[in-house]
Parts: C-alpha cells; structure tokens; sequence
C-alpha cells in the first residue's frame, strides 16, 4: 500500500505556500489558508486535507475562528496551541483594520463604521455596548468597551458615555452594540438610550452621529434610519 502523498510532493504551483507567493493570498480557498496556518497535518493526511476537515465540522472558517477553546480542542488534529495561533491571527487582522481606521479616511460614512464594528462585534455570545471617540475630522481616536449584558436604560449610563467622551477630548461619538441572537433590528430600549445618550453628550458640545447595531453579519445605523 502506498503512502498517502505529503504537500511536499504536490506539483509546486498546488502548494498553499507557493501559490500564496506567486498568485497572492486571495487566490487561495479557505482550506488552503487555514492550512497555512496549521502548518503540518496528521498521520494519513497533509495540512490541506486537515484543513478541509476541520471546515466541514465546524461548517465555515467564521464558525472555527468564533468556536470557545472547549469545543476547538475536542476537533482532531488542533488543540491548545493552535487555537492560541489563530487566536492571535485573528485578533491582528482586527488591530490591523483599527489601524487603517486610525491612520484613514473619517467615520463619518456609515459604511466604514460598519465594516469595522462587523468584525468587532458580530461573533460574540454576550451583548457588549461600545463606543467609538472619534476627533473634530471624524477619524477614530479610541475603540472601547463599556457595557456587558443586555442593552437598556437600566444597565447603559449616559454619564458614563460623557465621561469616556471627554477623556478622549472627543468632538463626536459612534456608540455600537451587538444582538447575540443575530437579528440587527434596533428596539425600542435602544431608541431610548440613544436619544439620552445624544442629549448627555450635547450638554458638553459632543455630537452623537451614529447608533449603529450589528448583527449575524449585518448592521443597521439608527443614523440611516433618522432615529438620531
């Protein structure tokens, strides 16, 4: 019986590494990414072939990448280690987007704001409010978490929001928060403390341009939706 062939012995142009240098990472499947970053594979099968398998158990490379560490180690083939490694790729993609946010065009354009809050927000299993200082161009100064637990006028406190705000030496405010169950509709709660919120941060001359929630995927800005 022949030995199952090794990357190594794959046509060189088929090799996720090599075809990453020469064709560039979007030319590659996510079973070839993630074996990149997997590095080796397992007795009988190469990292490509690890890599597929994995995908197809936890269904798509969003749901391996937001899987807690309990139910990435029970998979064959991962373990500690490697969850700590795509732990810590995942976490330099987002510092990485931070920073163009930083260095980029304003905020001011809902869609920026989405893209950023969307990679943020949309995977966590608990609801999180949060907000975002941006300066008198609309660029981001500081992204920062301040609220766990359900969103309401009971557990958000607009002094708290002010305060950060001018700790920052903000001129505006982005506040965000996320629904768990995947649904971005804004509810009547939010509508609430939006407008207590806008109204706290005019008392001290902070403009509230957006309320943007965030979904499984999607987001809706309250701004869009002339509820500011």
């Amino acid at each position: 019986m022949l030995a199952p062939m090794g990357i190594r012995d794959w046509p060189v142009d088929e090799r996720p590494r090599e075809k990453l240098l020469v064709r560039g990472a979007a030319a590659l499947s996510d079973a070839e990414l993630l074996a990149i970053l997997l590095r080796t594979g397992m007795r009988g099968r190469s990292a490509v072939h690890l890599a597929r398998d994995v995908l197809q158990s936890f269904g798509s490379l969003r749901k391996l990448l937001a899987a807690d560490r309990k139910r990435f180690c029970r998979e064959p083939g991962l373990g500690l280690a490697r969850f700590a490694e795509l732990q810590a790729a995942t976490e330099i993609a987002r510092r990485q987007l931070a920073e163009t946010l930083r260095a980029g065009p304003s905020l001011s354009s809902p869609r920026a704001t989405r893209d950023y809050l969307i990679a943020r927000l949309r995977d966590l299993p608990h609801e999180v409010f949060c907000c975002l200082y941006l300066d008198n161009r609309h660029r981001l100064i500081e992204f920062e978490e301040l609220f766990r637990g359900t969103i309401d006028g009971a557990s958000v406190h607009p002094r708290e929001v002010v305060k950060q705000a001018l700790q920052w030496n903000s001129a505006a405010v982005i506040i965000a928060h996320n629904h768990p169950s995947g649904i971005a509709e804004p509810s009547a709660a939010d509508e609430r403390i939006t407008l207590r919120i806008k109204e706290a941060l005019a008392l001290v001359d902070i403009r509230l341009l957006d309320h943007v929630v965030v979904g499984d995927g999607t987001s809706v800005s309250m701004a869009e939706r002339g509820l500011l």
